[in-house]
C-alpha cells in the first residue's frame, strides 16, 4: 500500500520549528507513517541538525514526487529565503515571518495540487509574520484563505478526546459576543461531518455552557438559553447527537471519561486549559473543513530554548503520525 506524501512546514527559523522537525525525521517510526517532506530552508536545517546533534542526510528537491528519502535521509524543498550564517536564534524578524508564511502558503498550494496527502505545521511566530505585512491570527486563517473557505474550525486531539473551538484568537469580551445560535450550530455541524469523515458513524457532540451552572436558568447568563440550546436544537433536529449546554466545569471530565466524541468549547482558554493540563505538550491541532489534511503542535515557537538543542519533538511526532493517518484514510477513500 502505498504510503501519504507529507509535506512538513519548517515553521519560523528563529524558533524549535528546524530543530523538532530534524528530530522527528530521524525517528524511523516516520517512515512507517509516510513519506516526508520538509518546506523550509536547507541551510537552517542542516544547522539545526548539527546542533542538535542529529545524524540525518537532508537532500534538496524540486518536487514532492521527487522524495525518495530512506531511513537517516529526509528531502527538503528549498526555497532559499533565509540566511542561515546570519540568522539569530530567539529574536523576531520580519523576514523569517514573511519566509515561515511562504511555507505555509506553498503547502496549501501543494495540497490544493494534489502533490500531497497533508500538511504538518512546525510553529511561526505571529509577532515576526505580522511584522512582515501578514495580518493573519495565525496559520490557520492562512490556510483557509488559500482553500477559499470560511467554514472551518480547530480541533485539538489529545488521545482519543477531540476539542472544538467555537472562537479563537481574540479577547474574551469579544469571544462571548460570538456566542450565537448560527456560530454554535455551523460547528456542531462542521464537528459532525469531521468526525463522520475519521469513520465515526454517530459521533456524540457536547456543547460546554458558557456561563456558571449554564446560568441557572438565566440567573447567571441567557447565553444558553437564547443561543446555545436552539442550535443544539436545530443540530438534533437534523439528526446529530448533539449534547448541551453543558456545564464548563464538568464537560471536560466526562469528555476525559469517553462520554463524548467531540465537545466544543466557547472560547480559547476555556477548552485549551482544561486540554492542557490534561495532556500539556501532547496535544496535536487538527484543522477542518478544508479540502485536505492540516495538524499541527499545540506549542509554539519557544524563542526561550531555540538553538539550545533541548526542545522536544513528540508533540511534532505525534502530528505527523496523525496527518499520516488521516491522509491516507482520505486518499483510500478517494481511490476506492
Amino acid at each position: 500500500m502505498q504510503k501519504p506524501t507529507i509535506a512538513i512546514t519548517m515553521g519560523d527559523a528563529a524558533g524549535i520549528g528546524p530543530e523538532i522537525v530534524v528530530k522527528s525525521l530521524a525517528d524511523p517510526q516516520v517512515r512507517d507513517w509516510c513519506k516526508p517532506i520538509v518546506l523550509g530552508d536547507l541551510g537552517v536545517l542542516r544547522a539545526a541538525a548539527e546542533r542538535a546533534h542529529v545524524a540525518l542526510r537532508l537532500e534538496s528537491v524540486d518536487r514532492p514526487a521527487d522524495a525518495r528519502g530512506g531511513a537517516g535521509t529526509a528531502c527538503v524543498i528549498d526555497y532559499r529565503n533565509v540566511d542561515a550564517g546570519t540568522l539569530r536564534m530567539g529574536v523576531i524578524e520580519p523576514a523569517l515571518g514573511d519566509a515561515a508564511v511562504h511555507y505555509t502558503r506553498e503547502a496549501a498550494r501543494l495540497a490544493l495540487a494534489g502533490e500531497i496527502d497533508g500538511i504538518v505545521s512546525a510553529p511561526l511566530n505571529k509577532e515576526a509574520m505580522r511584522a512582515a505585512g501578514h495580518h493573519y491570527e495565525g496559520a490557520t486563517e492562512i490556510f483557509a484563505e488559500m482553500a477559499g473557505t470560511k467554514r472551518y474550525a480547530m480541533v485539538l486531539i489529545l488521545g482519543e478526546m477531540r476539542l472544538m473551538l467555537l472562537t479563537n484568537h481574540m479577547s474574551l469580551r469579544e469571544a462571548c459576543d460570538k456566542v450565537t445560535e448560527a456560530r454554535v450550530y455551523e460547528k456542531v455541524m462542521l464537528g459532525h461531518e469531521a468526525l463522520v469523515a475519521q469513520g465515526i458513524a454517530a459521533p456524540r457532540i457536547a456543547v460546554s455552557a458558557l456561563n456558571p451552572h449554564a446560568g441557572e436558568g438565566g440567573l447567571f447568563g441567557r447565553e444558553e438559553i437564547d443561543e446555545i440550546q436552539p442550535a443544539i436544537a436545530r443540530a438534533r433536529a437534523a439528526g446529530v447527537n448533539a449534547i448541551g449546554p453543558v456545564p464548563a466545569d464538568t464537560v471536560f471530565f466526562k469528555a476525559k471519561q469517553g462520554l463524548y466524541d467531540m465537545t466544543i468549547a466557547l472560547y480559547h482558554d476555556q477548552g485549551l486549559g482544561a486540554v492542557k493540563l490534561l495532556g500539556f505538550g501532547t496535544v496535536v491541532t487538527l484543522l477542518v473543513g478544508l479540502p485536505f489534511i492540516r495538524t499541527s503542535t499545540g506549542h509554539g515557537t519557544a524563542f526561550d530554548i531555540a538553538g539550545t538543542g533541548k526542545a522536544d519533538h513528540a508533540n511534532l511526532l505525534e502530528a505527523i503520525r496523525v496527518a499520516a493517518e488521516l491522509g491516507g484514510r482520505r486518499t483510500r477513500e478517494r481511490a476506492a
